[in-house]
């Protein structure tokens, strides 16, 4: 046990002393952060107003039907085809071209520009014109314009979390979303990251004939034990500062721009309070908040440690196998491959999972050792009884057990076979030497 001790610390130490290590333990909360901040930042910065000329021949528009928060329409009154050739050194954006028959010919309405014009700018000019066009076809269909507007209704329905106990708290489906997929995304990226990291240490050794040396004094299975859990320290330490740091800077972002959001809704609004209030619950924070809120954060984070660790511990004594069993990178890819493919599945299936999180795919993906550490995380911010998560960790235990044992039949073998190139059925013959 000390011989395990010692690898484990001669891992863990060579690795948090590098500078890389701490370079991406600094910057991967920075662009954790910012995953969500920019967005958030862009949505609250104002935006630069577009100068649309209007050729209205149809006559149908007034001013007060062309009311844009992101668009400035200044009407025009020469032919088409002039204008179309200088509307761009006249400073304008795009230059709209309604025909007279708009009503029998919709479809009529050019949009000029000197460039492809934004995806936004398109639909808010087309979402004026649509407004204004089925406005006067319901006139003449002698339906008024407050009957038209009494049935523009639009359904924003408030999602509400009841516990056992019959408390409320508001949630969000978007959020819950975001969160699994985020989850989801870091699990797939750090298995392979770290598994990798073993494998090509494992090969390394060998190569160097260094292993020759550590071998004559350890066990194989202690030496590939003490290497999978000395990495997987590195990561979890990892991991931890991630989490305390992303949770350090979203606190801060969090302040900075509620505080923003409230000053300007009291400088350019002049709301009440409980406006202001209604405007920060429906800004991007409050639908991170409310996921926070409904979400329980302990069990969420506890049950990403444990999946992260022992999931990593699964494939990493496959990794640490192939490792073994090869003398250069290039050659472990015809394995590497075989062992990417549950992770790769499990992304594809995690998809599927935050869809639908109760359905049969959802629930199996979870139970099934390959697949539960990505799935099981990305069904948690859903709800998912006790009983299912007691059982997916258990079984994932067992797979690493499993999969360790056939590990390390191989690894005792490879890890001093040198010169001679390995195929599937000479792994499976080391899996079951009596030797």
């Amino acid at each position: 046990m000390n011989k395990v001790l010692l690898i484990i610390q001669r891992e863990y130490v060579t690795r948090v002393l590098k500078k890389s290590f701490w370079i991406s333990s600094l910057l991967a909360p920075v662009l954790i952060t910012a995953i969500y901040a920019i967005p958030i930042w862009l949505a609250m910065k104002d935006k630069e107003l577009k100068k649309v000329a209007l050729l209205d021949q149809s006559h149908l528009w007034k001013p007060s039907d062309l009311k844009s928060k992101e668009l400035v329409f200044t009407y025009v009154s020469k032919p088409e085809s002039v204008f179309k050739k200088e509307f761009a050194t006249a400073g304008y954006d795009a230059f709209v071209s309604i025909p007279a028959d708009v009503l029998t010919n919709p479809k009529g309405v050019h949009i000029y520009s000197s460039k492809n014009i934004g995806l936004a700018l398109k639909e808010s000019v087309e979402q004026l014109i649509q407004n204004r066009v089925r406005q006067e076809l319901m006139y003449k269909a002698g339906i008024s314009e407050k009957i038209y507007e009494d049935t523009q209704v639009d359904v924003d329905s408030e999602t509400i979390t009841i516990s056992a106990t019959g408390d409320e708290t508001s949630s969000s489906s978007a959020g819950a979303m975001i969160l699994a997929g985020v989850m989801g995304l870091i699990l797939y990226v750090t298995l392979l990251l770290y598994g990798s990291q073993v494998m090509n240490g494992v090969i390394e050794e060998k190569s160097s004939r260094i292993i020759e040396v550590i071998i004559s004094s350890v066990k194989p299975y202690q030496l590939m034990l003490g290497k999978i859990i000395g990495v997987g320290l590195v990561g979890l330490t990892q991991f931890v500062l991630w989490i305390v740091l992303t949770i350090g800077l979203t606190q801060v972002t969090g302040k900075i721009y509620a505080s923003k959001s409230k000053s300007m809704v009291e400088l350019s609004q002049g709301k009440s309070t409980e406006d202001m209030s209604k405007v920060m619950q429906d800004s991007p924070m409050g639908e991170v908040t409310k996921v926070l809120e409904s979400t329980n954060i302990p069990l969420i984070l506890v049950s990403f440690l444990f999946y992260f660790f022992v999931g990593y511990l699964l494939y990493s004594s496959l990794f640490a196998a192939i490792g073994s069993a090869v003398e250069s990178a290039t050659e472990a890819q015809q394995f590497n491959f075989i062992v990417m493919i549950p992770i790769i599945l499990s992304f594809i299936l995690a998809q599927y999972s935050m869809q639908d999180p109760d359905s049969s795919i959802a629930f199996w993906s979870s139970m099934i050792p390959f697949t539960s550490p990505i799935n099981m995380m990305v069904r948690l911010p859903y709800g998912v009884p006790v009983w299912e998560l007691v059982l997916s960790m258990g079984l994932l235990v067992l797979g690493f057990l499993g999969c360790s044992w056939i590990s390390a039949r191989i690894y005792r073998i490879g890890i001093l076979m040198y010169g001679k190139k390995i195929t599937w059925k000479e792994l499976g013959k080391w899996i079951f030497y009596k030797g």
